[in-house]
């Protein structure tokens, strides 16, 4: 996600220009070993969570339809951010490993930028899938062929690649000066944005038409959705047919709010708390990364039938092995 360029003030130490500085949990830089417990607990149950759903997906037949192709889409997807940050966060809490080097810092900026697009468009895809199936149940398996399914799924790609590549090389071709301490243990755009002596208009307006294409259309399109859906669902359908409906809906619904409150409030940190610690900017951020690999497979398991049957099943098929 980017957001306008805000960070707490940095120092004037010159560093070698090669790399950039990351910084870990502000002011508790002597706790950082105790703080890597629950970050680490948090990676295990994002990066066994996520293969876990993957693992039921491939392994049940049942479970080869659109929702569930989508699923793991998500799953892959969270598996993707998680992997992304979890080098630099936990080298830098275990072993104080700081440096991290401009082309490792770009490679990070591109994937986690892209996997948080990525999130919120396989989201997007998922809304569909319900009005499709909860609007047109007949026409179901019709319209969302394996064949589209895969189609979506590249677009899902191409459009989350090229939203990204262009802010990438906007920022790349910019000199970094003055202190390369970013505020994060992995790199932001927010931040690297920060460290540039030289004019960022063009990157500012690129950045403002991404918020509008992807982080404003991507929830404005989810919600037309579940309009239709609601709208379809209270015209037509018996008191439990309705609940049956939202029911379905329910896991989908948890995993957009569990992605877009904390976008939001990170936004709205920024923004209007442009003063605040930077231990609350760090907060923030982290939750707004980890939250949705880490709860995604939890709200899944717990809220649908078919995977909560299918981690049984195999977990049984392990403990006969």
């Amino acid at each position: 996600m980017l957001h306008p360029p805000i960070m707490s003030e940095v120092t004037n130490t010159t560093h070698d220009p090669f790399y950039f500085i990351l910084t870990g949990i502000p002011g508790f830089e002597a706790l950082h070993l105790w703080i890597s417990i629950p970050f680490f607990c948090l990676y295990t149950i994002s990066i066994m969570g996520n293969i876990t759903i993957l693992t039921v997906i491939r392994t049940e037949p049942s479970l080869r339809q659109p929702m569930y192709l989508f699923l793991s889409m998500l799953a892959l997807t969270d598996l993707g951010l998680t992997l992304t940050t979890l080098p630099t966060v936990m080298q830098l809490l275990w072993f104080n490993i700081r440096e991290i080097s401009f082309e490792a810092c770009f490679a990070q900026f591109f994937f986690l930028h892209g996997f948080s697009f990525m999130e919120s468009s396989v989201l997007l895809a998922m809304s569909f899938d319900r009005y499709v199936a909860i609007c047109h149940p007949l026409h179901y398996a019709s319209i969302l062929t394996n064949e589209v399914i895969v189609r979506i799924g590249l677009t899902i790609i191409c459009r989350c690649v090229l939203a990204v590549l262009p802010s990438l090389f906007l920022l790349k071709r910019l000199p970094f000066c003055h202190s390369h301490l970013l505020s994060h243990s992995y790199c932001l755009h927010q931040d690297m944005i920060h460290l540039v002596c030289a004019d960022i208009r063009v990157n500012s307006w690129y950045g403002f038409a991404l918020v509008l294409l992807i982080i404003v259309l991507d929830p404005l399109l989810i919600v037309l959705s579940y309009a239709l859906i609601l709208k379809s669902i209270l015209n037509t359908a018996t008191w439990t047919e309705r609940l049956r409906a939202l029911n379905n809906c329910l896991s989908h619904m948890l995993a957009v709010l569990v992605l877009y409150v904390p976008m939001v409030g990170v936004s709205m940190t920024h923004r209007f708390a442009k003063h605040a610690s930077p231990l609350v900017h760090v907060l923030m951020a982290n939750i707004y990364l980890l939250a949705p690999p880490v709860m995604n497979p939890i709200i899944y398991s717990a809220k649908t039938k078919q995977i909560r049957q299918g981690i049984t099943r195999l977990l049984l098929q392990r403990k006969v092995h």
